[in-house]
């Protein structure tokens, strides 16, 4: 799949707040993720040139290309952040109206612009009006349990001007339940000319079969990554790389740019993604996820991922 003539492949590696750091971002990549996304960051907080969201910008040398994803209500706002120069070495601009976090919609962004599809439509326009870098939109198909205004969405982003859309098969009210709706993100495929990604619960071969089979021209993968990098690998038919040495090779990303205390913070939850569903993980869990000693819970990670 190409944008603007950049080449981005086939699969994609979803921003997720708290999960997708430059370290895991890097081992998608090494996996053979072909497009990978910062954790959404917040247009107002870079406006104020805040440090800790300039963090979220931190990318890895392998990462080419690279998109970043900006979240926010105030069209002014979010079309000057995307001219900002933090925001050149990326690929592609990525504007959030899907995130259903209580804290992000109370605060009219993320899934709350759904309610609101003029503003929705003003950040798009102003954005892609402001930005020489290809600006995407990634959106749910609604936000009450059963509204259903993808279609809709679709058509406001393509027609001011974002050159790529992607779509999540649920609504809102959702979250992550229920099974997602592929014959919406087919639809949604249907009636718009710039490219399509189709994102919802892709986590093995057959999902991700089903979901090219709606037409897509990519497909996003997030969950279905959390401890499991090697599912890029899997999916494009290669050698998947040894899982011990993966969780090294993410804890040495974050070294070259944060503190031990914000690794040893940081990495707990990702250690607990990395045993799931392999032997005695659940005698194990609680002792990692509180342990003060970093390097005792590696050993405990190494001593599970090698039974």
């Amino acid at each position: 799949m190409q944008i603007n003539g950049k080449e981005l492949g086939k699969i994609f590696l979803a921003p997720m707040a708290g999960v997708t750091d430059v370290g895991f971002r890097h081992i998608c990549r090494m996996c053979g993720a072909d497009l990978t996304f910062t954790e959404m960051v917040s247009a107002k907080a870079l406006s104020f040139d805040s440090s800790k969201t300039k963090e979220l910008l931190i990318t890895s040398k392998i990462e080419n290309p690279v998109a970043v994803q900006i979240f926010g209500h105030e069209p002014e706002v979010m079309a000057n952040v995307c001219k900002c120069p933090d925001l050149q070495k990326f690929d592609l601009i990525d504007i959030n109206f899907g995130c259903p976090a209580p804290k992000i919609v109370n605060n009219g962004d993320g899934s709350a612009l759904l309610k609101n599809l003029k503003v929705l439509e003003a950040i798009v326009k102003q954005c892609a009006k402001s930005s020489d870098k290809p600006i995407s939109c990634k959106f749910r198909k609604g936000f009450g349990l059963n509204d259903n205004i993808s279609t809709t969405v679709a058509k406001i982003c393509e027609d001011n001007g974002a050159k790529m859309i992607t779509i999540h098969g649920r609504t809102r009210a959702q979250m992550y339940s229920g099974d997602v709706d592929l014959e919406t993100i087919a639809k949604v495929k249907s009636i718009v000319k710039i490219p399509v990604v189709g994102n919802g619960d892709v986590v093995d071969e057959n999902s991700y079969n089903q979901m090219l089979q709606t037409g897509v021209d990519a497909v996003m993968i997030g969950r279905g990554a959390l401890g499991n990098p090697n599912i890029f690998s899997i999916l494009k038919g290669l050698n998947p790389l040894d899982k011990y040495s993966l969780v090294e090779e993410h804890i040495n990303q974050l070294k070259q740019h944060f503190s031990d205390k914000y690794i040893n913070v940081t990495m707990r939850k990702h250690l607990l993604w990395y045993i799931a569903g392999t032997k005695n993980a659940t005698l194990y869990k609680q002792k990692i996820a509180t342990s003060e000693n970093f390097d005792e819970s590696l050993k405990l990670v190494k001593m599970l991922l090698s039974q």
